[in-house]
């Protein structure tokens, strides 16, 4: 098998790391292969890729889509970020919680979050790049966060004054969404 799983978290959320080949000339290794992530237990049928840039200090999130809910595999290509995911399942044993992971370029691990979790990021390198395969389309009307500082969940980012667009700044919080009828959309 050419990828492990390192952890798993918050019954969901799992840490993989692939099998990476290096010699002087640099490395290889498969970044996807549907047989591998099958047998680990994670989707593979992806429909959108997205690739994102920030420079240090950025966070962003929490963010999540409910209709149609989507999980994402994600890894660093440029630069080191924290990911936190927070559990929004209404029915879940650890809603609420949340889980820190640091993922790079060096380290190359890649994180499975099925739907039912907000994600969020924090820049820790002068600049980072980030890719995700997604479960499904995006769709901005189905689509919202929770703010990154909700003192419900007592998130210990790593950064102080975090750089944040005006969506993250205004999102509402958990307890605000978990009222919401479209919270009823992740089902463990």
């Amino acid at each position: 098998m050419a990828i492990r799983i390192e952890s798993e978290h918050l019954n969901g959320i799992k840490v993989i790391v692939p099998d990476v080949f290096k010699d002087e000339r640099g490395f290889f290794m498969e970044s996807f292969r549907a047989d591998y992530f099958k047998d680990a237990g994670i989707p593979t049928e992806f429909l959108q890729e997205n690739h994102s840039g920030s420079v240090q200090g950025v966070v962003r999130g929490l963010h999540f889509q409910y209709h149609e809910p989507m999980g994402k595999l994600i890894r660093a290509t440029v630069g080191t970020v924290t990911l936190i995911e927070v559990d929004i399942r209404k029915n879940s044993p650890t809603l609420g919680e949340w889980v820190s992971i640091e993922i790079s370029a060096e380290n190359r691990r890649q994180v499975w979050i099925p739907p039912g979790f907000a994600n969020g990021f924090c820049v820790l390198s002068n600049y980072a790049e980030i890719q995700y395969k997604c479960t499904a389309i995006y769709n901005p009307k189905g689509e919202t966060g929770i703010r990154w500082n909700d003192p419900s969940l007592k998130i210990k980012w790593p950064v102080d004054n975090p750089i944040l667009s005006a969506k993250d700044q205004s999102a509402q919080m958990l307890e605000e969404w978990l009222l919401k009828p479209e919270a009823e959309a992740f089902r463990l």
